[in-house]
C-alpha cells in the first residue's frame, strides 16, 4: 500500500501491519505484533524522514511465509516488511549513538528485532526491507544487500 510521507502515513502504515497481522492470525498482543508494528514504524518513519520527495508517498509491503491457508489454520513461519521511498542516495547505516544522542536508534532497533534486513535498489529510490522469524524469535538479526524482488501489495 502507498501511505503520504507524513507522520500520519507512518502511523497508519504501522496500523495497518498490525491489523494485517492479526487477520493472518498472529495476536495484536504477541511479542511477533509489537515487534512488527515496531519495526514497520521504525521503517516508515525513516521513509518520512530519510527518503521523503515532494510529490511522492512511500510503499509498505507485508508477507508471511508461508501465506496463511484459506481458513487461517496455517502458522507462517516468518514475516517481510519492505518499505519503499523515493531517495536512493539516504540509505540506512548502523550505527551506535551515545546516550546524549536524541535520535538515530531506528536502524539499530530494526537490527535487534529482524532477523535479518537490508537495502535494495529499485529504478526510483530504495527498498528497506527486513524479515522476522515467526517461529524461531531467538534469531539474531544480519544485514543483507541484493535485491528483493518487490512487487506491489
Amino acid at each position: 500500500m502507498f501511505f503520504t510521507s507524513s507522520r500520519r502515513g507512518a502511523r497508519l502504515a504501522r496500523r495497518l501491519v498490525v491489523r494485517r497481522l492479526e487477520e493472518w492470525g498472529i495476536p495484536r498482543d504477541s511479542d511477533a505484533s509489537q515487534s512488527l508494528a515496531l519495526i514497520a514504524g521504525e521503517l516508515a518513519a525513516n521513509a518520512v524522514s530519510h527518503g521523503h520527495v515532494p510529490g511522492r508517498h512511500f510503499h509498505l509491503r507485508l508477507s508471511v511465509q508461508p501465506p496463511p491457508g484459506p481458513d487461517g489454520c496455517r502458522a507462517p513461519a516468518s514475516a517481510r516488511i519492505e518499505v519503499s521511498d523515493a531517495r536512493d542516495e539516504r540509505r540506512p547505516v548502523l550505527r551506535n549513538q551515545g546516550d546524549e544522542a536524541e535520535d538515530g536508534r531506528g536502524v539499530l532497533l530494526v537490527d535487534a528485532l529482524a532477523s535479518k534486513w537490508g537495502v535494495a535498489e529499485r529504478g526510483v529510490g530504495k527498498t528497506v526491507w527486513c524479515e522476522y522469524a515467526l517461529a524461531s524469535e531467538e534469531s539474531r538479526s544480519q544485514q543483507v544487500t541484493g535485491d528483493t524482488g518487490a512487487g506491489d501489495a
